[in-house]
């Protein structure tokens, strides 16, 4: 049976604490990705979404100097590197979250999306599922 970390991002890039929200757009621009966890003395500590940006950055017109840690989501879920593929697509559908930050005693050591999943052929139908209830959930809202 394949564990989270035998599909996980092992090089994640992060911002810190100090960083502002416009080098966290910059860095998700760059890099590509909607997502930039934010870590501090090796621990993560919160996670930045695209939408986090518009939602408590743009739209309540803070300006881009503003810190990522009054934007970001700390309330995290997260999943330990063993934890199997079946049970990251679980989290991911109940919690209605596309991205789990892979965790090692309190450290970020990798991420985990819902893409990776889906190319996994043993978890496409959970990821498949999983997308189903997080969409589902989210035209509700």
């Amino acid at each position: 049976m394949q564990k989270v970390r035998d599909v996980m991002t092992a090089q994640v890039e992060y911002c810190t604490p100090l960083d502002n929200v416009f080098e966290v757009a910059l860095k998700m621009k760059d890099l590509d990705v909607g997502a930039i966890p934010i870590v501090e003395n090796d621990k993560i500590v919160g996670m930045i979404t695209d939408r986090d940006l518009v939602v408590r950055g743009i739209a309540e017109k803070h300006p881009g100097s503003n810190q990522v840690t009054n934007v970001m989501s700390d309330n995290l879920v997260t999943i330990k590197p063993e934890a199997s593929l079946d049970e990251a697509a679980q989290l991911m559908a109940d919690h209605q979250i596309r991205r789990l930050p892979v965790v090692e005693n309190g450290a970020l050591i990798g991420m985990v999306s819902l893409g990776d999943l889906s190319i996994n052929s043993r978890t496409d139908d959970e990821a498949g599922d999983a997308l189903s209830e997080i969409s589902e959930d989210h035209h509700n809202l």
